[in-house]
């Protein structure tokens, strides 16, 4: 099967293609196996809202709902086994992709419990639980980066396992991500690990960033403040990779680590799926093109890209100069950045959340269902 012209070409610009959905329906079709043949799909993300989407629909799993109910398994047994589950057969589909990457590619994520978020004790525990229950090298495991979150992606890296640090909306914040990587590599070459084994991704969240910020311009509602709409998301990810740059290529904490096998922690764009209509639905990819980055789309936005994406080669490089300037004028207009920073953080775990509590309880009304 031939591979879509359009991904193609954002491969090879650089752009690891993912797949920001997963479900066990794509997994009995072949769907995913399809994805990866003609849409250079080389890596899958999941989160709670994906997983309660999934189990919602269909009956993919109600013989499984069905053993584990009459075996006594409680909710969170429940969803733990069912979600493990569906990663690891997806980390096998990706196997090959894994293989010829170099371990770089062929990943499949799976997050926390999200109502973790703010204990890192708990969060280093299930991840290093969830690492154990999948069982695959190509596993990443998810952690939110707030702020108490930061000590435990320092800690489980330490452990030489593989992580994806999600929700950053920040390049402060980004900052200290990339610094919490670093440290976590720090100490796994002391416990002994392999650091060419150990992967991470940050995962900076762009379509929310222009939602937040155009409310607030439409707010204020100058010429000046309407004029900005639509710029900030794509300007904060290329501040995030002008950021990393600094990180990752020369810099000399990363360059001490790099002789002993370690990778970059390549940046993600999540979060492209446009949300405002106005703007063109391909707009988080074509304007994110840069090598050794990730761009995780939703279906949706990925077949968006393949019927009529432009790639265009490296629009990010060289750029953080206009990026700083659309954020001088956001700031000049009035609008607070480090609120708005602030409410998207604390809104994308209660987002979360729900979606696990929604999971939950319909997955309590299926085992009840199942038992009586």
């Amino acid at each position: 099967m031939a591979q879509n012209p359009n991904l193609a070409a954002l491969a090879a610009a650089g752009v690891s293609v993912w797949l920001d959905d997963l479900s066990r329906e794509r997994l009995q079709t072949g769907n995913l196996q399809e994805l990866i043949d003609t849409k250079s799909v080389v890596g899958v993300t999941t989160n709670p809202s994906i997983f309660q989407a999934a189990l919602s629909k269909g009956e993919a799993y109600d013989s499984q709902i069905a053993e584990l109910a009459e075996r006594g398994a409680d909710v969170d047994a429940t969803i733990r086994t069912v979600t493990t589950d569906d990663v690891r057969d997806a980390c096998d589909v990706l196997a090959k992709q894994y293989e010829l990457s170099d371990g770089v590619d062929g990943r499949v994520s799976i997050e926390v419990d999200p109502r973790l978020a703010r204990d890192a004790d708990k969060t280093i525990a299930q991840a290093v639980e969830l690492w154990k229950i999948v069982d695959r090298p190509n596993l990443l495991i998810k952690i939110p980066a707030m702020e108490e979150g930061i000590p435990a992606i320092t800690a489980v890296l330490a452990e030489g396992i593989s992580v994806n640090v999600t929700l950053i909306f920040s390049v402060e914040r980004h900052r200290a991500v990339m610094d919490a990587y670093l440290a976590g590599l720090e100490k796994a070459k002391e416990a002994g690990h392999d650091l060419a084994k150990i992967h991470s991704v940050a995962s900076f969240f762009v379509s929310r960033v222009d939602s937040e910020i155009d409310k607030r311009l439409e707010k204020i509602g100058s010429e000046e403040a309407l004029a900005l709409r639509g710029q900030a998301g794509v300007a904060n990810a290329r501040l995030a990779y002008a950021a990393y740059e600094e990180v990752f290529v020369g810099g000399e904490r990363f360059e001490a680590l790099k002789a002993d096998g370690a990778r970059v922690q390549r940046p993600l764009w999540a979060s492209t799926g446009v949300k405002n209509p106005d703007y063109a639905d391909t707009l988080y990819i074509t304007e994110l093109v840069a090598p050794n980055t990730v761009n995780t789309m939703p279906e949706k936005t990925m077949d968006a890209v393949a019927d009529h994406g432009v790639i265009t080669g490296d629009t990010v490089t060289g750029r953080a100069g206009e990026a700083q300037e659309v954020f001088d004028k956001l700031e000049a207009v009035g609008v607070d950045l480090t609120d708005v920073f602030l409410v998207l953080e604390n809104e994308g775990v209660e987002k979360f959340e729900k979606s696990w509590q929604e999971l939950l309880e319909a997955t309590q009304g299926q085992l009840d269902e199942k038992k009586s």
